[in-house]
């Protein structure tokens, strides 16, 4: 073969080896989901959210995640009959659709033009509306673990009771798990019966977390998606986030396998990798994903597929943008 052949057969080799790559077909295991959140806020953006979850019905998702905050944090009144209205429209998706507490749900209530109700009060009726039986919402139900167990005890009695709202389920070898973290400043720093309830909160949400990371270590387990509401990386007083930060990056470390970390709150969307260990060096095998949120309706497609290493793919789909 002469010399002037070998580079043109390596180069097109190369390139048929590319081809072959491109074409590889999905695992069979492999399906999608949707997350969404922050929205609908107000009449307009309720229809522009109702057209979506219509056509999300069509496409082929495994279920629909709604990370929190079905209605505006003002102008918004806290009212049963708004929750019962929520609590409608998503029910209304055609697919499983799991959801987890947003604050303009519950902690902003206590808003001069929210009607100034109380957070806690109102809390316990959101559980009551949307937390109360093991299945998601949604036309097609799937079925949920819920946190039952006591997460911190004092002496016999529990000082710190599971969380109703944190839900934990599998699909194809991945580890799925939603925790009631939630923005303005996680309900803390308002009274003492707040601080209280928040404190509670994340002894729960630190077992729920650890309880997930065990689970996805098993041989069977291909990796981990945890969703909450708060974006973790905002400022807040106390850095009332900086725990669950600390315990996802120490988790995924140990854990060695792909994790997800979605969520909503700051309205824009993201597909990066901000969670640092203790030395300030990236923990490569989480991807964060913001969903978009008001005015802005809209959600991400999260690819699983066990034949690409990082597992995860986000793909942004933006169906209606409100205010012009």
């Amino acid at each position: 073969m002469s010399s002037r052949v070998r580079p043109f057969l390596a180069a097109a080799l190369a390139a048929l080896a590319l081809a072959g790559c491109a074409s590889k077909p999905p695992h069979p295991e492999s399906f999608s989901f949707a997350v969404t959140g922050d929205s609908p806020y107000g009449e307009r953006e309720a229809m522009e959210f109702d057209a979506m979850l219509a056509a999300m019905g069509a496409e082929p998702l495994a279920f629909i995640l709604h990370v929190g905050d079905f209605k505006a944090g003002g102008d918004s009144p806290c009212a049963d009959e708004r929750y019962a209205d929520a609590r409608a429209r998503l029910d209304r998706s055609r697919h499983a659709l799991v959801l987890t507490p947003g604050d303009n749900d519950w902690t902003d209530c206590r808003r001069d033009s929210n009607g100034k109700m109380d957070p806690l009060e109102r809390l316990a009726r959101l559980r009551q509306v949307f937390f109360s039986g093991a299945w998601s919402l949604g036309r097609s139900r799937l079925p949920l673990a819920r946190q039952e167990a006591c997460a911190e005890r004092e002496g016999t009695a529990c000082r710190c009771p599971g969380l109703p709202e944190n839900a934990m389920w599998t699909k194809n070898g991945v580890v799925f798990a939603t925790v009631h973290v939630v923005g303005s400043n996680d309900n803390r720093g308002f009274d003492a019966a707040s601080d209280a309830e928040q404190r509670c909160r994340a002894a729960a949400n630190r077992d729920w977390v650890e309880r997930a990371i065990r689970l996805a270590e098993g041989a069977d387990r291909r990796g981990l998606v945890l969703a909450a509401h708060a974006n973790p990386w905002v400022g807040s007083r106390d850095k009332v986030y900086d725990a669950l930060l600390a315990q996802v990056a120490a988790g995924a470390l140990r854990l060695a396998k792909p994790v997800l970390f979605a969520h909503g709150d700051t309205h824009s969307f993201r597909a990066d990798r901000p969670f640092r260990d203790g030395y300030g060096n990236r923990v490569e095998n989480v991807l964060r994903v913001e969903t978009f949120g008001s005015p802005v309706t809209g959600w991400v497609r999260i690819t699983v597929d066990p034949n690409e290493k990082k597992l995860f793919r986000a793909e942004p789909q933006t169906e209606v943008r409100s205010g012009g």
